[in-house]
């Protein structure tokens, strides 16, 4: 009932500890609160919290549009709906090196496990899109330091994304994946690898856990988890696919109700109200709630005053 009973801290020592099991985790991307726990219902590790979709949600493009308000908000929404660690999209830090350190101590207190941050610069492009462009080493390397040491829960995790393999090869990656760990990075996420060999090529790159993104219509095929787990790679992410699963959901029944008059042709393919009411755990709530209101006041005859405003009236 209400929110997680799973400490901040205590997600982020279990991130930590799944990292260095030698499996892999999926981490499918939530795209509201409910979403996310539906994730932990269906027996996922973790949740992750995609930019493109929070920028999306609000009908805004993936170019860095979003404020860290707004990321920090909405994950923090998210993350506070489930048990699992979730790990969300910070972008470029939202700004220089201080405003980096800002970042990681606000999504610290919104109670993320982890976020990534990327070597791109603004106006940023989707990590999959072609004609992208990256900062230098230095500009790079500082912002992953200055994310490392404004921290404050050692066990909050700094992933560096790098997307220099489409600029300037799979090499580069390598030696941009070494130089972000030695800055400090816990992580790497190496955007848009064209196959398994070039994840492999990252793994042999680094000693830390690696990321890889599984999005549709990317540049990377959709490789299966236990391929991806055979080079090496240790968290898997699905950053938009429960929201273009939802919103072709959305438009299907939208053209059936223009052209029908009804939505009755889409109903099977719903959640049942049933199933809702248990995502939601309304059960908790009548109890709760008739818990609350079910008493006597003391030295009445009476019920308390508002019992007829119990749950189950509803």
């Amino acid at each position: 009932m209400l929110y997680s009973k799973t400490t901040p801290e205590q997600k982020r020592l279990a991130l930590r500890k799944m990292l260095a099991s030698g499996t892999i985790a999926q981490f499918p991307g939530a795209f509201n609160p409910l979403s996310a726990r539906l994730i932990e219902d269906k027996g996922f590790s973790g949740v992750y919290i995609s930019g493109a979709v929070l920028a999306n949600d609000l009908g805004l493009p993936d170019i860095g549009l979003t404020t860290l308000t707004e990321v920090a908000t909405r994950a923090g929404q998210i993350a506070r709906m489930t048990d699992l660690p979730s790990l969300v999209d910070a972008d470029t830090g939202f700004g220089e090196p201080m405003n980096v350190a800002r970042s990681v101590q606000e999504l610290e207190n919104a109670g993320l496990a982890g976020c990534h941050i990327e070597d791109q610069f603004n106006p940023k492009r989707c990590g999959h899109l072609d004609g992208k462009n990256v900062v230098d080493l230095d500009t790079a390397t500082k912002r992953i330091r200055a994310a490392a040491d404004a921290r404050r829960d050692p066990n909050f995790l700094i992933m560096a994304r790098t997307d220099i393999r489409a600029v300037d090869g799979l090499e580069a990656t390598q030696d941009r994946a070494k130089a972000l760990v030695e800055a400090g990075a816990d992580a790497i996420f190496p955007e848009a690898m064209k196959d398994l060999s070039e994840f492999q090529a990252i793994r042999d790159a680094v000693d830390v856990p690696i990321l890889a993104n599984m999005t549709e219509f990317g540049q990377s095929a959709l490789f299966t988890v236990d391929e991806l787990a055979g080079v090496g790679v240790n968290m898997v992410i699905y950053p938009v696919t429960l929201l273009r699963s939802a919103m072709g959901a959305a438009e299907r029944t939208l053209e059936s109700i223009k052209a029908d008059g009804t939505q009755e042709a889409q109903v099977e393919r719903m959640l049942t109200r049933a199933r809702l009411y248990d995502l939601v755990d309304y059960e908790a709530y009548n109890r709760f709630d008739t818990g609350v209101f079910n008493f006597r006041i003391p030295g009445t005859d009476g019920p308390s005053a508002g019992t007829d405003q119990q749950i189950t009236s509803r």
